[in-house]
């Protein structure tokens, strides 16, 4: 049996009460404003009908004060027993707590404090709240809490319904903007035959019906890929994508990915095409492109500068990954450098190019402020990339560097079949021989390509990430509205 507080129990109490006088739970009420928009009515208009969550009530005598709230707005109701009558304003005192819905019906007006405030004709209960809210100065100041019931944070915290609508208008622009200049957005499958389009550790499941193993997307890459072979000249899709890797302030294991493809363009061509796409979101958003992250403030106007892998991990280190070459000659001068790498994967495990990403991750991304665009990956880094004309061994391919964090993950798409098997020939060598973020072998990929590619530039966007860093948050749990927590039995 589940065990009530006394709060908890005098509600119900209050509810079965209700239950013979009306239906506690009506199914609809016609409003006419949003809170928000009543908040700026003039004085006198009347028959505004509006409805929320009370979150604030003082009930006097033949009078009651409550705020009524919404997501993007409140607004202070009067109820005054020669308004609304007797009987109903005895309803009120008796059978209306904190937490409740509630409809209202009345006119505007300012209170001699200056609240604007409705003046109730007559009003109706929507819906009893069994648990009561938290104290409503404090409102949920645990953090785990606040993971776990987000619900309340979103009631009580008015920071926190604004980073959530920040997130909600930030995927919107974005797909205007996308949707202006020609993208076109389709869906891939989140069940995978193959862990395909990235170097990552995936989720396994079991399709039972099938009675195959499948895995959960670690990213949409090589199906919006396929939708280029078939036509599709300018694609892209919101995905979410699961990667069963180690969780901290800025990684979680389901994320929110944005991937777009464009055909006859180069990675090049991405670079200003993705500056301007978030300069001109984050000023609509923003009206600036100065932003504030922790005690820093990192302007994104202007061209943004670009520096090589290489050059990158030897400002903040002895160690040149041109002479560096091999997983051997590497991981000994790491040792040799006292680097403490911590890798879920022993080091000895990876091969050269994931060796070279710990170290860069170790060394160099933290204090890089940016915005940046880090350039000319090696090639084992990037098994999906185009090869360098000029320098086999580095790929076409850009990141964007924000406050120490990957925003962005760009490059000029490899097309040939042929090399594309070669590689993945290679990657799947790594993977048997205990890398586990290698991909493996996916000949259906494959045929795909054998059908013919045109040039293609492809990207993809952290959404959850980004949105951290733009609403200024120390958690990327933050920005997601109903993270994934451990059960608490």
């Amino acid at each position: 049996m589940r065990e009530f507080t006394e709060q908890e129990t005098v509600r119900r109490d209050t509810l079965k009460e209700l239950s013979e006088i009306i239906n506690p739970y009506p199914e609809r009420f016609e409003r006419n404003y949003e809170l928000k928009d009543a908040m700026n009515l003039e004085d006198g208009v009347s028959n505004v009908k509006v409805a929320g969550r009370i979150v604030l009530m003082r009930k006097m005598g033949k009078m009651a004060f409550l705020t009524i709230q919404d997501l993007e707005g409140k607004i202070q109701v009067s109820i005054k027993i020669d308004m609304v009558g007797e009987e109903k304003y005895d309803f009120f005192k008796k059978y209306i707590d904190l937490g409740d819905f509630i409809g209202v019906c009345g006119e505007v007006f300012t209170t001699h404090t200056g609240e604007k405030t409705i003046r109730a004709d007559y009003f109706e209960f929507l819906g009893k709240a069994l648990k009561p809210l938290p104290e409503k100065f404090h409102g949920l100041t645990d953090i785990e809490s606040i993971y776990r019931n987000r619900y309340l944070d979103l009631i009580m915290s008015e920071e926190s319904r604004t980073t959530f609508l920040l997130r909600s208008n930030f995927i919107k622009e974005i797909r205007n903007y996308l949707n202006n200049e020609g993208y076109i957005e389709i869906e891939t499958p989140v069940l995978n035959n193959k862990a395909s389009g990235a170097t990552a550790k995936p989720f396994i499941t079991h399709h039972n019906a099938l009675d195959i193993d499948l895995y959960l997307r670690i990213a949409p890459e090589t199906y919006l890929k396929r939708a280029v072979v078939g036509g599709f000249t300018k694609v892209f899709e919101i995905a979410r994508c699961f990667r069963n890797e180690g969780i901290d302030a800025t990684h979680l294991q389901d994320f929110t990915m944005l991937e777009g493809y464009g055909a006859y363009l180069n990675y090049k061509d991405n670079m200003k095409f993705l500056q301007n796409l978030l300069q001109t979101v984050i000023k609509n958003i923003f009206n600036t492109l100065e932003i504030t992250i922790g005690d820093k403030m990192v302007n994104l106007e202007g061209e943004w500068p670009s520096i090589s892998f290489r050059d990158l991990i030897m400002q903040y280190s002895n160690i040149d990954i041109k002479e560096y070459n091999t997983k051997e000659k590497l991981l000994a001068k790491i040792n040799e450098e006292n680097i403490n790498i911590d890798s879920e994967t022993s080091l000895e495990d990876l091969g050269f190019g994931n060796l070279v990403d710990q170290l860069y991750k170790k060394v160099a991304r933290p204090n890089v402020l940016g915005p940046v665009y880090l350039t000319e990956h090696p090639i084992d880094l990037s098994p999906l990339a185009r090869a360098n004309d000029d320098d086999k061994s580095i790929t076409d391919r850009f990141q964007l560097i924000i406050n120490g964090a990957e925003i962005i993950n760009a490059y000029s798409e490899l097309v040939s079949p042929i090399e594309q098997e070669a590689r993945l020939l290679h990657q799947a060598e790594l993977k048997a021989n205990g890398d586990e973020e290698a991909m493996p072998m996916d000949y259906d990929y494959i045929e795909a390509m054998e059908y013919g590619m045109p040039p293609i530039s492809g990207w993809g966007i952290g959404i959850d990430r980004l949105v951290q860093l733009l609403a200024n948050k120390d958690n990327i749990k933050d920005v997601i509205m109903f993270p994934l927590m451990k059960p608490k039995d």
